[in-house]
């Protein structure tokens, strides 16, 4: 098949229906101590599981909210010494918080975590410690 053939092989034949599901998210980061604590203290995530390299070269930690059955996969790497490149940061992962929703916005304030505020849209974003931003938004 020749390379524009390929690129759009997809339309010529049948299609498939496919069920699928979301499963995790992964961020990468460079200190997995903080970070759990981070996750642990500012969202309520705990560990699921985790997958330790057999020669120590990476470590997978997946963190759940013990409700829905989405993770969130936490990369280690043990040569990586610089912050990641998080591009132009246009994504984010989003979180509901239960409770009274002002109060976790002020716990988050102390912590010294929120990043930015929409008030107007009844938002906002705190930051991990390696630079990911994460959208609260109440409980529905």
């Amino acid at each position: 098949m020749d390379k524009n053939r390929r690129k759009y092989h997809f339309l010529i034949y049948k299609t498939m229906i496919i069920k699928s599901k979301f499963d995790h998210y992964n961020f990468n980061v460079l200190d997995l101590e903080r970070s759990l604590t981070f996750y642990d203290k500012a969202l309520g995530l705990k560990e699921a599981r985790r997958k330790t390299a057999a020669d120590g070269s990476f470590v997978l930690v997946y963190l759940t909210d013990e409700k829905t059955g989405f993770l969130l996969e936490l990369t280690w790497m043990r040569d990586r010494t610089e912050r990641y490149d998080l591009g132009e940061g246009e994504y984010h992962l989003c979180m509901r918080v239960a409770g009274d929703y002002d109060s976790v916005r002020n716990y988050h304030k102390e912590m010294g975590c929120v990043c930015f505020e929409n008030t107007e849209m009844g938002l906002y974003f705190i930051e991990d410690p390696d630079g990911y931003w994460i959208e609260i938004l109440p409980e529905v």
